[in-house]
């Protein structure tokens, strides 16, 4: 089982430099960092204090620039988006900041993908919430033709790449793995299509959500040609249980990932040195 942890970095958190660091030292697998551009307001999302969502939502800083911290400051965990809203985002430029963050850290990058939730967030980068995934789809297959291709080219029905150089190239080959938000069993189709992970959520049921569905994705990779084994499965914000975890390594489930809130230094480590406790607990 690799073990992984995330957190909304904020202006007030522990650094990702240095949070990065830290997981690393304590031997752990991964850092994922989630995405939000903005919130509009709306009865969903009213505003910082005023209840709904946390704060840490409206708070949290660019993945990427986090990420770049983060590698910076380590050596060997990988460096994950959880997730990275690409409906959201320029697949030209959103490609080319992928491939420079893999470069650079060695080839440590997973793209974890995602279709969002919030239509007032999605609706003011242009992307009409109902075919949003058909829009993820094609962005994503553009940003393969540019991670690689020499002369990269894409025609759909809503994204059109024209014949394009683009370098960097990723360093892991084909590219980063993509992780595929989804919940099951009716996302299980975008991983099928486009993953090479699963990135699921328990929620307030980890049965229901993730361990039961697991043999219906096995059942539909094998449909579709795939090894099911070739397609690894990320249980995100997972708590930290022991009976959860020891279902998690039962059903087949590669990673699961921890949240950190958003704390200063002191209390992000304290947090960290605790989970550092629980997993040896699980493996002992």
């Amino acid at each position: 089982m690799k073990y992984g942890i995330s957190m909304f970095p904020t202006d007030y958190s522990v650094s990702p430099g240095t949070f990065a660091r830290a997981i690393e030292e304590r031997g752990f697998e991964s850092f994922w960092v989630p995405e939000h551009s903005h919130f509009p307001v709306s009865d969903m999302t009213p505003g910082r204090d005023l209840g709904g969502l946390p704060n840490m939502y409206y708070d949290v800083v660019d993945p990427f620039v986090a990420l770049a911290m983060a590698a910076e400051a380590t050596d060997r965990i990988r460096l994950g988006t959880s997730i990275c809203l690409v409906v959201q985002r320029d697949p030209i430029q959103t490609a080319k900041i992928i491939a420079s963050l893999d470069a650079l850290s060695g080839g440590r990058v997973d793209f974890g993908v995602g279709g969002g939730w919030n239509p007032f967030e999605i609706g003011q980068h242009g992307t009409e919430f109902p075919t949003r995934f058909k829009l993820m789809h094609e962005r994503i297959e553009t940003m393969k033709q540019l991670w690689t291709e020499e002369k990269a080219e894409f025609k759909g029905e809503h994204v059109t790449l024209a014949p394009s150089f683009a370098w960097p190239k990723p360093s892991q080959s084909p590219h980063p793995p993509i992780h595929v938000a989804a919940n099951a069993p009716k996302g299980f189709g975008r991983v099928v299509a486009y993953g090479d992970g699963w990135f699921p959520m328990p929620g307030e049921d980890a049965e229901a959500s993730i361990f039961s569905q697991i043999p219906e994705l096995h059942r539909r990779l094998t449909a579709a040609g795939r090894d099911p084994k070739s397609v690894e499965i990320s249980a995100y914000w997972m708590p930290p249980e022991e009976a959860l975890i020891a279902r998690a390594k039962e059903t087949g489930v590669d990673r699961v990932i921890f949240m950190v809130d958003p704390v200063a230094e002191p209390e992000a480590l304290e947090a960290l040195d605790e989970l550092a406790r629980f997993v040896l607990r699980c493996e002992s």
